[in-house]
Formats: C-alpha cells, sequence, structure tokens
C-alpha cells in the first residue's frame, strides 16, 4: 500500500475583514497517497485553485490561514522556513499554472526558461541540461525542439505555451504534479497525447497528480478519486468511476447534466442560480439556494461530510442531509435553438480565396517584390446572418490566425473579406465605425484583453459611450444589464480584472462584446476557461442572443461537443489548409477526411475507461509540405507517389458536403482506428 504523500487537516483559509473570519476554504480534510491521480472539479470560485496552491504552502496576497495545516512527507508546510519551501517547490513539489502565458518569463527563450528550473533543481551539466531541454520538449510533442528552444512565449500559440509549462513542470522529478487546468488551451489530439503520457507516467513511477479541471472527461480519463467542491466546501469525494455513474450530491449531478454530448446536437442544460458571495457567513446547507431537493433542515443547519455508503469497500463521502442516488434536479430550460430566417442569396460574411502569413514583409521584401510563404491559404467560406461556423483543428492550424484578418488584426497576403456587401479594409485603422460595431471579437485569453488599471464599469462603458453614446443612468443601467447577462452580481462593477476568477474575467469579455450589439461575433475560444455550468449557460446566452438578435458567430474551439452542440456548420483545418466542410451532421457522420477521424477519436467523454484513439505516428511538423496534401506525412490512408505531390482535390457530395483528399467516398468510410 502506497505511503500517505499529502495530508490537508482541518483546512480554513481566507480573509479578514472588520475583525472578521470569511472563509474561501472551510473545513478541507484530505489525504494523497504516492502514485495516486486525484481530480478537484467544481464551478469557478468554489476553491478549487486556492486548495492546489495551498497543497505546496502558497497563499494568494491576501489570505490568511485561520486554522489547520497541509503536510508534504510529514513535514509541515505552513511552518517552513521560506528557504525550505523553495527547494520543495519546483523539485519535490512542482505546479503547471492555469495561464501558462502568463506564468513564462516574456524576455528569456523558451530554452533558457526551461534549462533554469534544470540548474535550480538538478546536478546536470550544461550539454545534459540542453540534450534533457530537446527531450522534454519532444515529450510534450511541440515541433522542431531545436528551433523552438530559442523562440520567446510570446512567438508560441496558447496551446504550445501551456506544453511549455507541462515540460518546466516535469524537467526535476518531483514526486507531487498540481495540475491547474493543464489541458485547457490544448486541442484534442495534442491534450490526449498528454494524457496519456501523464497516464503511462502515474503508472510506471510514485508521482502524486492532483488535477485540477472543469472537463471532467479529462478528469473521468487520467483520475482515480474524484473530489467535488462548492463554495469552498467538499461536497462529495469517492472513486471516480463510481462518482461519475452515480452522483449523490445534487450538486454534481448538475455538473455531468452540463456537459454536452456527442450523441446530439444540444446545448446541456444549465444550473440555475449562483455560488453564494466568497466568504459569507452561513447556517445551512451552501447548495440549497440552488438545490430542487432542499427543505427547511437544507435552509437551517449544515451537512457534515460523512460516508455515503457503509457497504461498500471504497470509501465514498457526501456533505447531504439525504440519501440521493438518482439524479432529480429540474433545471433550466434548454435554449430555442431556432434563429431567424434569412435570405440564403445573402450572405452577412464571405471569406474569398484568403492567405495569410505569420512572417511580417519586410522593405526588403517589397523591394525585391519577394512573395512570403502563406501559412494560411484558399480559404473561402461563407456564414449567413444568425448562423454559426466553427473552426476546429489542432493549435497552430491557423484557426485563431483567420479569425485576426477577419478582425482587421492581421493584414492578409491576399484575398478579399466581405460583410454584406461591402468589402472590409485589411485593418481596423481603415475600417468605418459602422464596421467596427458590426463586427466585435472575444479573445482566448481574458487576462491580455481586459484592461488591468480599468474596472469592469470602466471595460463595459467604453463601447457604450463609443458606439451608442450613452451616459449618466442609462449607461449604468445597461452595464448592469449586460453584468446580469452574462449571470455575474452587478456588485462586480467597481472591481478590477484581477479580483475576478478566470471564467469571471472571460464572462466580462464576453459582455463588452455584446456591449456593442455586433451582426457577427467572432469567438476565439470562448468556453475554454468556463467551468460546465458557466459554459452551457453561456451557450444558451449565444443561442438567445442570435434568436433575438440575429446575430452570427464564427466560434474556434477545441471542444468538439461544444461544436457539436452549437454549430450550424463546420469547417476542419489542418496546418492552413481547410480538409473538410460542412454542416454539422455531416462532419460528425461518415464520410469523413482521415484528419477528421483523428480529431474525433481523440475526444474525451465524462466517463470510466474513455480512452482516446490516437496514431501511432503522430508528429506534427512545423510547417506544412511543400507540395502536395498537408496531412499527408500522418495519414495512414496516403496513397503513395500521389498525396505527397498532387494538391488534394475537393470532393462535393450531393449535399454540400465538401471534403479535400484524393480518396473517394467508400475508400474514405473505412475507419483509420
Amino acid at each position: 500500500m502506497s505511503a500517505e504523500l499529502i495530508k490537508v487537516d482541518n483546512l480554513n483559509l481566507g480573509f479578514s475583514k472588520d475583525n472578521r473570519q470569511q472563509p474561501i476554504l472551510r473545513r478541507i480534510s484530505l489525504s494523497i497517497k504516492a502514485g495516486e491521480t486525484i481530480g478537484i472539479v467544481g464551478e469557478s470560485g468554489s476553491g478549487k485553485s486556492t486548495l492546489a496552491l495551498a497543497l505546496m504552502g502558497y497563499l494568494k496576497s491576501g489570505l490568511t490561514r485561520f486554522e489547520g495545516e497541509v503536510y508534504f512527507a510529514k513535514q509541515p508546510l505552513f511552518s517552513l522556513k521560506a528557504k525550505q519551501l523553495n527547494r520543495l517547490r519546483g523539485g519535490q513539489i512542482a505546479l503547471i499554472p492555469q495561464n501558462a502565458g502568463q506564468a513564462l518569463t516574456p524576455t528569456l527563450t523558451i530554452g533558457a526558461q526551461i534549462d533554469e528550473s534544470l540548474k535550480l533543481h538538478t546536478r546536470l551539466d550544461r550539454q545534459q541540461r540542453h540534450r534533457k531541454v530537446i527531450e522534454l520538449l519532444n515529450l510534450v510533442r511541440l515541433p522542431s525542439a531545436q528551433t523552438l528552444l530559442k523562440r520567446y512565449p510570446h512567438q508560441l500559440s496558447g496551446g504550445q505555451q501551456q506544453r511549455v509549462a507541462i515540460a518546466m513542470a516535469l524537467a526535476c522529478g518531483a514526486k507531487a504534479l498540481l495540475l491547474d487546468e493543464p489541458t485547457t488551451g490544448l486541442d484534442v489530439t495534442t491534450q490526449a497525447h498528454i494524457l496519456e503520457f501523464l497516464h503511462e507516467l502515474a503508472e510506471q513511477t510514485q508521482v502524486a497528480m492532483v488535477y485540477v479541471s472543469h472537463d471532467l472527461g479529462v478528469i473521468a480519463r487520467v483520475c482515480q478519486r474524484v473530489v467535488v467542491m462548492y463554495a469552498g466546501e467538499i461536497v462529495e469525494q469517492g472513486d471516480s468511476e463510481q462518482l461519475l455513474s452515480q452522483p449523490r450530491h445534487p450538486y454534481t449531478q448538475a455538473l455531468l447534466q452540463a456537459i454536452p454530448r456527442m450523441q446530439s446536437k444540444r446545448i446541456p442544460l444549465a444550473l440555475q442560480g449562483f455560488p453564494p458571495p466568497v466568504g459569507e457567513v452561513r447556517s445551512g446547507c451552501a447548495f440549497a439556494p440552488r438545490c430542487a431537493n432542499a427543505t427547511e433542515v437544507c435552509r437551517q443547519t449544515a451537512p457534515l461530510l460523512r460516508q455515503a455508503d457503509p457497504s461498500q469497500a471504497e470509501k465514498s463521502e457526501v456533505r447531504c442531509h439525504f440519501d440521493i442516488i438518482a439524479p432529480r434536479l429540474p433545471l433550466a430550460a434548454t435554449a430555442e435553438t431556432t434563429a431567424l430566417t434569412t435570405d440564403a442569396a445573402t450572405p452577412l460574411l464571405t471569406v474569398s480565396d484568403l492567405a495569410i502569413s505569420y512572417q511580417p514583409r519586410s522593405w526588403l521584401d517589397r523591394l525585391r517584390q519577394r512573395s512570403l510563404f502563406a501559412t494560411v491559404a484558399g480559404i473561402n467560406f461563407s456564414l449567413q446572418p444568425g448562423k454559426t461556423l466553427a473552426l476546429v483543428g489542432e493549435s497552430g492550424s491557423g484557426k485563431s490566425t483567420i479569425l485576426r484578418a477577419i478582425a482587421g488584426l492581421q493584414a492578409p497576403l491576399q484575398g478579399s473579406v466581405q460583410l454584406g456587401q461591402t468589402s472590409l479594409a485589411a485593418t481596423v485603422k481603415q475600417r468605418s465605425l459602422q464596421q467596427l460595431q458590426a463586427l466585435q471579437m472575444i479573445f482566448q485569453n481574458a487576462d491580455s484583453a481586459l484592461n488591468p488599471r480599468h474596472t469592469i464599469a470602466e471595460i463595459l462603458s467604453a463601447p457604450l459611450k463609443r458606439y451608442f453614446q450613452l451616459s449618466g443612468t442609462a449607461l449604468q443601467q445597461r452595464c448592469e444589464q449586460l453584468m446580469e447577462a452574462v449571470r455575474l452580481p452587478k456588485s462586480y462593477l467597481p472591481r478590477f480584472p484581477a479580483q475576478l476568477s478566470g471564467g469571471e474575467k472571460q464572462r466580462i469579455g464576453i459582455a463588452r462584446a455584446f456591449a456593442a450589439e455586433p451582426q457577427l461575433i467572432l469567438c476565439d475560444e470562448v468556453t475554454s476557461a468556463l467551468d460546465v455550468s458557466i459554459q452551457a449557460a453561456i451557450l444558451t446566452l449565444l443561442k438567445q442572443l442570435q434568436a433575438e438578435k440575429n446575430t452570427a458567430y464564427i466560434l474556434v474551439s477545441h471542444d468538439l461537443a461544444v461544436v457539436r452542440a452549437f454549430a450550424d456548420q463546420i469547417a476542419v483545418l489542418y496546418q492552413g489548409r481547410i480538409c473538410e466542410i460542412g454542416s454539422s451532421e455531416q462532419i460528425f457522420s461518415p464520410p469523413f477526411h482521415p484528419y477528421t477521424e483523428v480529431l474525433l477519436g481523440a475526444i474525451l467523454e465524462p466517463q470510466p475507461n474513455n480512452a482516446p484513439k490516437l496514431l501511432r505516428d503522430d508528429s506534427i511538423l512545423e510547417t506544412p509540405a511543400p507540395q502536395g496534401c498537408p496531412f499527408q506525412h500522418r495519414c495512414p490512408k496516403k496513397i503513395i507517389g500521389i498525396c505527397e505531390i498532387q494538391s488534394p482535390p475537393n470532393r462535393t457530395f450531393a449535399d454540400g458536403h465538401q471534403i479535400f483528399c484524393h480518396r473517394s467516398q467508400p475508400e474514405l468510410m473505412i475507419p483509420i482506428f
């Protein structure tokens, strides 16, 4: 039996206000053995990340430990001196943060940052460290490691930055890995490979892993035990297979019901109401105001964490007054998904022969009339008012680059973008105020998109003042309406972004885009930082706005279950080229492009034993092949002598479904796996 590595003993921490304790974590007791993998799940603000940081003896600024202790290898972390803690952190305890972009030093190259960690915590010489850096970058499936280690963080995509953070955490052979949303910024295939690697690492070594995640598919794949948190308390914990198949607490049941499923094109049901304010003093059950099963006992008396079923060998605990097994929560109704009828002959947006290069054109290129390599090329699609087009593909496939070109944030090499009957200028500075209002963007990283020196009220007021000249009471009321629309209390308006959780900041970014009342919203991973309940609410909100305002969306997402539920049309991209385009039903039904089949095979559902299907040789080239099919080097259906030389033809089926592949329909339907 494995020895206990981490122990949390009755931990209470929070902040003090007016000489009163306002707890964030309440009565947390937890034991983690060497080699054990535990998942911590719950909504934003439930205390997941705060608990993960406490496991390495760290408290955010302003927080105080009121009671309890955290032990690592029997050492009381909060009693250790700073020098002792620093030796543990990064060496024996490693953290993989949620936002890798903020965790990486912008002025140091990737290689220098990983080397610095190795220098601090190992005795390897310079050459050994260099070989170790290359090995780690290859391990997390980053292409061209020798080239990549010389780059700076801003030269990498969000998914690539996250993989660098994972490589740094694995560098020194830690005994415990704390993973705070470790796969949030990753595409499905990279996520699957990273999780398979971590799964094998846990089986082969005695490293303990603590996953903080809102993705229950990830938790189901890698975790032996699951801890469900709500309002700073553990409300349920137990064996992952049992908890995910038979949840006992009403809150756990609601989380599982809020997850989009691949089996149906349906937006999941969002949990009604709001979590209690952080630090709220309460007497009854924290979940009682949102629970359909609550009684007067629940509202008056706080339930204890008790063993759910003493007859079971596996210890399972639940914080509830009642024995509830079958899900019985009546949740919010699914939003009406039918948009207003439109003239099919008049697209809102038309993208024609779009080509984009990541490399800026220098004065010497212009002087010699030298053409740049098109990282993204041959992009053609149209979008009707009130419809949603999803762009899917792995990191580096050009999804966000296409969005930026449409938004006018990156000038294309060639091609055109037309909004209605008007051709849009290449850059934002050349576009009219009316065009800017009609086309808004929600960025992937809310931390970078929100001004840290502005309050939430100032952030939301900016588009309202610019486009509608609102002021005074009308401005205040509209800001409050926007906050209500994204399920945030209006009391947050005086706050700054740093005072909000990651999911809350993302909702502010969404509210700011809605403020302009645009015709088209470009959504770059808008739900990647949100827990499943808020994700369901945001998707419902987007659909409601679409039905009411005839708003169109272009959605970039790594979550294919979200795409399945939300999108009308899907374009599958690989290294800047469209492989397949069609309706949601067409993309998720055979025939598939071989690359689409790879993406679908990597999806993780929130159920036990959900191992993804992965290609044996799945290395990714940094740039597409100079000729032939861009997917040729990974495709198990490659036709030798054709795919390497000829560009794939557009095979258009009777229903309008397009697949760019040399193989015919019967051959496409032969499964890869």
